[in-house]
């Protein structure tokens, strides 16, 4: 194979590769916990180019990963998990601490600030294509936002 079509190869697999990279993810981090404390969110901003959904997430930093929603019933904030988080094309989609957010359950160790998760997002397309991201979040204190609720489902 010469150089030329070698170069026409590798620029075709590279544009391939970016044209399938249709989520992004910005400004994502893990809230830190206390001892003991076996739970905690994950938050960011996503943005996908055409209408995805968020339809899971994991971690090897916890066995139990899910997407959840807070949301006021009856006068309390409940959270629950819900089975995807729809990605409108265009649209930025936060998630936040009092909203929809990434739940890491059954911790295995403190989360400390400083620390970094890494954690994979899975979006399925409406053709039932998925694509995975990864992400690298940091650990911010405790106190970074809003105090975390109960975790009632």
């Amino acid at each position: 194979m010469n150089n030329t079509l070698r170069t026409i190869l590798a620029a075709t697999l590279l544009a391939a590769g970016a044209a399938q990279a249709q989520v992004t993810v910005q400004d994502a981090w893990v809230r830190a916990t206390v001892p003991q404390q076996k739970g905690t969110g994950a938050f960011m901003q996503l943005r996908s180019a055409k209408d995805v959904r968020l339809v899971s997430a994991s971690s090897p930093s916890a066995p139990i990963v899910e997407v959840h929603e807070m949301a006021l019933q009856d006068n309390v904030m409940r959270m629950r998990h819900v089975p995807g988080l729809e990605l409108p094309a265009g649209k930025t989609v936060e998630l936040k601490p009092g909203g929809y957010h990434v739940m890491l359950m059954d911790l295995p160790a403190q989360v400390k600030a400083g620390d970094t998760v890494p954690l994979t997002l899975v979006f399925e397309g409406k053709d039932g294509q998925r694509e995975s991201v990864q992400v690298q979040a940091p650990v911010r204190a405790v106190n970074a936002s809003a105090a975390p609720a109960q975790h009632k489902h």
